[in-house]
């Protein structure tokens, strides 16, 4: 047993029971005359004798009571039971199905904690853990929150995600809208495939991800990622390939990631762009409650289509989360970025501020942001009368409702809003877009 299971089962042990039930099952009885604790009895004796199916099926059937009581221990015994034959996110969706119904059953929470870091979702089972500290713990069952903490930078050596929608957008281009551009010469009449265009499209994210032990400490983390956005109208798919690998460190409670990168961006079929990027990452928290971010990067920027918007960018960026409740969190990030490009009226200078706050509701994860950003380019370009200054903001609300789920997916909502006010018409445009797609359910 890894010293992460292990501390994950000694949490989950000595934390208090949130379910009533647990000590004596409830005394209802069903329909068909036999009482909930009967049920309860045969679905045991199914299980140790090896009949999971049937327990399952008991399970399955006490879930459906009105008493809260007797459903909630139904689903914790069940979702133990999958635990233990490895079925981690059949379990984790019924974990969450408890939380939805009684947030503040803080022993769930930290059984959902220890299933997302076996099935390699860190950053979900640091967030589950802030969320159980900000409901209240023992003080002993708080001090091994924080050597699991510790732990779980050693979680599952391989995993996978992925997120599929239809996306309407009334700008997939990002556009402006006017027909004519205003440059010193004379207004330009702008093509129609340079105005902005509306379009239903088919947005596909994914990432896969390896860790590789170095020594009891540190570890090798190799990350490949993607995305398509793809429209009937070929000429507007925009597709980008990555990859990403360094060494994953620890220092204290400090987490540290080096890695080096390439990725490839294609717009409407055409090799549109190569990056070549170095990046750190720091975690530290502070508390148990609060999670402070680090990141900087640089990277060679070679446009396909353009030798003067080839160079070298550089970024760094630093974020604040918080678990308020076992219900409710917020962050905010502050970033920069420096594109240091060939042609002066290319190169720009950046500052951006965004805010997230997250919100667990009866069945649904509520989560909406705003953003900030200011962007002043080096000189005009020769064609236009004024220097770039740019001022984007950017909203968007989602919604991932758990209460429908199919094969562990959930239907997720998303609605997005991009305004940015351009001195340049070039790059003056609203966009409103939509999405409605599939992913996990926990």
């Amino acid at each position: 047993m890894s010293k992460m299971v292990l501390l994950a089962a000694m949490l989950v042990a000595a934390s208090p029971s949130a379910l009533q039930a647990q000590s004596a099952a409830p005394e209802n009885v069903s329909a068909a005359g036999i009482s909930a604790v009967q049920m309860f009895e045969i679905a045991e004796k199914a299980k140790q004798e090896g009949n999971f199916a049937a327990a399952e099926t008991v399970y399955a059937a006490l879930v459906k009571d009105p008493d809260i009581e007797i459903r909630t221990e139904a689903r914790f015994r069940l979702a133990q039971m999958l635990t233990s034959q490895n079925r981690f996110s059949d379990a984790a969706i019924i974990y969450r199905a408890i939380l939805d119904e009684k947030p503040d059953a803080q022993r769930v929470r930290l059984e959902l904690a220890s299933l997302l870091a076996r099935l390699g979702d860190v950053g979900s089972a640091q967030r589950e853990l802030r969320l159980a500290q900000a409901g209240g713990l023992p003080p002993d069952v708080a001090r091994l929150i924080d050597q699991f903490t510790d732990a779980l930078r050693a979680g599952r050596p391989a995993g996978a995600s992925v997120e599929i929608a239809l996306a309407p957008d009334n700008n997939i281009n990002r556009a402006t809208r006017s027909e004519t551009l205003d440059t010193i010469i004379a207004p330009f009449d702008l093509s129609e495939d340079a105005q902005a265009k509306s379009g239903l499209g088919l947005a596909l994210k994914g990432q896969a991800y390896a860790r590789v032990g170095i020594d009891s400490r540190d570890q090798l983390l190799v990350r490949l990622s993607g995305s398509a956005d793809l429209y009937r109208e070929s000429q507007f798919d925009d597709v980008s390939v990555g990859i990403q690998a360094g060494p994953e460190m620890r220092s204290g409670k400090d987490r540290l990631n080096f890695s080096g990168g390439f990725s490839q961006r294609w717009f409407g079929g055409e090799l549109y762009s190569e990056i070549i990027s170095a990046s750190a990452n720091i975690q530290h928290p502070f508390g148990t409650k609060t999670l402070m971010t680090g990141n900087v990067s640089v990277s060679t920027f070679d446009n396909k289509s353009n030798d003067l918007q080839d160079g070298t960018i550089y970024a760094a960026s630093a974020g604040y989360e918080r678990a308020f409740s076992s219900r409710f969190g917020a962050g905010l990030t502050l970033g920069g970025v420096r594109q240091a490009l060939s042609d002066p009226g290319y190169a720009t200078t950046s500052g951006a501020l965004s805010a997230f706050a997250f919100r667990e509701l009866s069945g649904t994860t509520l989560v909406a942001s705003l953003g900030y950003s200011h962007l002043e380019a080096d000189v005009r370009l020769f064609l236009f009368p004024r220097r770039r200054i740019d001022e984007r903001y950017t909203a968007s609300l989602a919604a991932t409702f758990r209460q429908v789920q199919y094969l562990g997916f959930a239907p997720i909502l998303r609605l997005e809003y991009e305004r940015n006010d351009s001195s340049v018409g070039l790059y003056d445009y609203k966009r409103i877009a939509g999405s409605i797609g599939i992913t996990r359910a926990f």
